[in-house]
């Protein structure tokens, strides 16, 4: 079972000093040195405004504040991130469930494709399709009852041909008693061997399919 990390965090090298000059134009410490050699290079006999130094502190202020803000939101995401990848890795080697469309067939053992029928149905058709969209195999389920069922499929198609490994796109609809179109709710499930990161997101390998992990509704840890 591989137990691989990989992927990209998203994460920038822009500190929050240099966002706030950017986007006010100076940070604290530009601030501070402009007021403090106003200070320096005032006229004695004619010292400045206590008015304007006053609006000059409450703009000093509203930078400080604004930096703070900005540095503690990256602490916070920071945090997130941290704790994101923590969870995300934990899954690696338990059975999960997610929301999705995809099974994975290692060429060898039979694929699970985990489905929810909305209602019960007195005629139910499996459709299998693989990476380029082509549809390789309709298999005819028969009547089905409304709620959570299982489909092993052997990895066979239409013509009894053995496929190759790989991940496969299956969508599950059928017709109730009163010839409403019911459609399935489709899951991916399988043994998570691997987790990557891409702009701060995670993502759950089961072999050659991958799912977010925000769409992970169930782990199962034997």
């Amino acid at each position: 079972m591989t137990t691989a990390v990989t992927g990209t965090t998203g994460a920038t090298t822009t500190t929050a000093a240099d966002a706030m000059k950017k986007e006010l134009g100076m940070n604290k410490d530009d601030f501070l040195k402009l007021f403090v050699a106003q200070l320096q290079n005032q006229d004695p006999l004619s010292p400045q405004d206590p008015t304007e130094m006053l609006g000059q502190l409450a703009q000093l202020t509203q930078v400080e504040q604004a930096y703070n803000t900005t540095t503690a939101l990256n602490n916070l995401l920071a945090a997130q991130s941290s704790t994101l990848a923590s969870s995300a890795v934990s899954l690696i080697g338990g059975t999960i469930t997610a929301t999705g469309n995809q099974t994975n067939f290692d060429g060898t053992n039979a694929a699970t494709m985990k489905y929810s029928m909305p209602a019960a149905t007195s005629s139910t058709t499996l459709t299998i399709t693989n990476a380029s969209g082509a549809v390789v195999r309709t298999i005819d389920l028969g009547a089905q009852s409304a709620g959570t069922a299982v489909y092993q499929w052997d990895g066979l198609d239409g013509h009894g041909n053995q496929l190759t490994a790989g991940a496969y796109t299956f969508a599950i609809s059928g017709t109730d008693a009163a010839g409403g179109k019911q459609t399935a709710t489709t899951y991916t499930t399988g043994v998570a061997d691997s987790v990557s990161f891409d702009s701060g997101l995670a993502y759950i390998s089961i072999g050659a399919v991958t799912v977010p992990y925000s769409s992970v509704t169930k782990v199962s840890v034997s």
